[in-house]
């Protein structure tokens, strides 16, 4: 499944690292991104100076999703992202949580793209997710479309 989110209410709670690395891409898509946070790295902090995300600099509060479509939850702060997560339930919102991907109702895939291709993968386990797994086949799927080893 992939989420049309052009236009669409987003919301990022939390300005650190994983932030930094998942909000390229939903600025790509056209999202309409709102930050929650009260701080940033100073990549996330670039992109809400130039204009590309809405910074709110402050902790979650309850309502910060409302009318949203999509949120990633990715705080430092565990009882903030479990009250999020729990708005994200009860207002039906797609939710990803870095910090605890079953209490998710969304994963990220590892993406990778080779011309006009994008290529996702989520793998599992008896155990759950395994991101370095799904890194490491993204890799290879895209380096063989790449190189023409798999057409």
């Amino acid at each position: 499944m992939g989420l049309r989110l052009h236009g669409r209410r987003t919301v990022v709670i939390g300005g650190g690292q994983v932030a930094q690395r998942r909000l390229p891409q939903l600025i790509a898509t056209g999202a309409d991104i709102t930050l929650v946070s009260p701080s940033a790295t100073p990549s996330v902090e670039a992109m809400a100076d130039a204009g590309e995300i809405r910074w709110e600099r402050r902790r979650y509060q309850d309502g910060d999703l409302a009318d949203t479509w999509y949120a990633l939850v990715a705080s430092s702060d565990t009882a903030a992202n479990d009250a999020a997560s729990a708005e994200a339930e009860r207002t039906r919102t797609w939710c990803v949580r870095a910090d605890d991907a079953e209490a998710a109702t969304a994963w990220t895939p590892a993406t990778g793209r080779s011309e006009n291709v994008t290529v996702a993968v989520l793998t599992t386990t008896s155990q759950g997710r395994d991101p370095r797994h799904s890194a490491a086949i993204r890799d290879a799927i895209v380096e063989g479309l790449r190189d023409g080893t798999l057409a």
